[in-house]
């Protein structure tokens, strides 16, 4: 009798699973080229960039014995075998490069870099977001200001005009299907779990701090996301009625706390923009990783479009947020 009740529930599983399993295949294809490229990157000769790195840095080289060296002449007097510290013409050691090689090809001895860290780095990444107003206060990145702004305001006044060309295009279908809500959202958080893991398996502290930092920018860029959505509360393109145009979509919406229902600005992109600067930042040595990290990002908040999630105006400012929170906020110390 137990087996009789069990058995249309174990059935509703299995169809539940079979009609997934499609999204969890392309998803699997999202985010398993990319760890490949993490590991290539790291099998690039990470121990010999991070020693050419901190010569070039500390302006050292290693010549080649000669008797003009104190070794070979007593007379000379002793050079100094250790580096120089840092100073007020000599740098501090970039932390967003690997310093040492401790443990495996790309390690690093930034410790600072870590879970048990991760909160109160966090906190003190959102100290200087929102505080931010104060920099502005001082004259200070106004131009990057404005100009974002100006853009999304120019995209925002355009919406109308473009979203309906998504509207019932069925060019975009076979698109949507592919980068859809779960596909992408898969993505997005299994990427970040893949690098550490390879990390892992490599014995590498370098790809794991990468993975830790890439989880850093998604906490950081969603605080202020999820803040803008439940104050815009803007209507997402498909909840629009088909006899009604994409005009007055702003404070139309009911949303959660987490800001789902609001379409303003693209969680997905400021997600996959804010992980892709992490990587292009860490891995800025070879020069096919920016590209490829941003065109995934690009591709992924694009997908938002045609598959009436968000406008474009969305999309733009999501974008702004994962690049700008990441790359002036997170790596903010890894700048001087």
């Amino acid at each position: 009798m137990r087996d009789d009740l069990n058995r249309p529930y174990a059935l509703s599983a299995i169809n539940w699973l079979g009609k997934q399993s499609i999204s969890f295949l392309i998803a699997a294809l999202l985010v398993w080229p990319l760890t490949i490229a993490v590991a290539l990157a790291q099998d690039g000769g990470a121990s010999f960039a991070v020693a050419e790195s901190t010569a070039s840095r500390a302006g050292l080289s290693t010549p080649a014995a000669d008797p003009s060296t104190p070794e070979a002449n007593p007379s000379l007097p002793e050079a100094n075998p250790s580096p120089p510290e840092a100073g007020p013409n000599m740098p501090a050691a970039d932390p967003g490069i690997p310093q040492g090689n401790t443990n495996g090809s790309g390690a690093t001895k930034d410790t600072d870099i870590s879970w048990k860290h991760l909160p109160m780095r966090v906190l003190g990444d959102q100290k200087e977001l929102w505080l931010f107003p104060t920099q502005l206060a001082r004259g200070r990145h106004w131009v990057p200001t404005l100009a974002i702004a100006g853009v999304t305001g120019a995209l925002i006044a355009t919406d109308p005009h473009d979203q309906p060309y998504f509207r019932n295009n069925s060019a975009f279908d076979e698109t949507s299907e592919i980068f859809s809500t779960t596909n992408t959202e898969i993505a997005i958080i299994g990427f970040p779990a893949a690098v550490y893991l390879t990390g892992l398996l490599r014995h590498d502290s370098y790809t794991q701090q990468t993975a830790i930092l890439a989880a850093e920018a998604y906490i950081d860029s969603a605080i202020p996301n999820v803040v803008i959505k439940d104050v815009s509360r803007r209507l997402r393109p498909s909840a629009v009625p088909a006899d009604h145009d994409f005009r007055d979509t702003f404070f139309q919406s009911g949303v959660t706390v987490l800001g789902k229902g609001s379409s303003f600005p693209s969680g997905h992109a400021t997600a996959a923009f804010s992980i892709a600067t992490v990587m292009a930042r860490r891995y800025s040595d070879h020069k096919w990783v920016p590209w490829v990290a941003y065109g995934v990002a690009a591709l992924i908040s694009f997908s938002r479009v045609p598959d009436m999630a968000h406008f474009p105006s969305d999309v733009f400012l999501g974008a702004a947020l994962g690049y700008t929170i990441t790359r002036f906020d997170v790596f903010r110390n890894r700048d001087r």
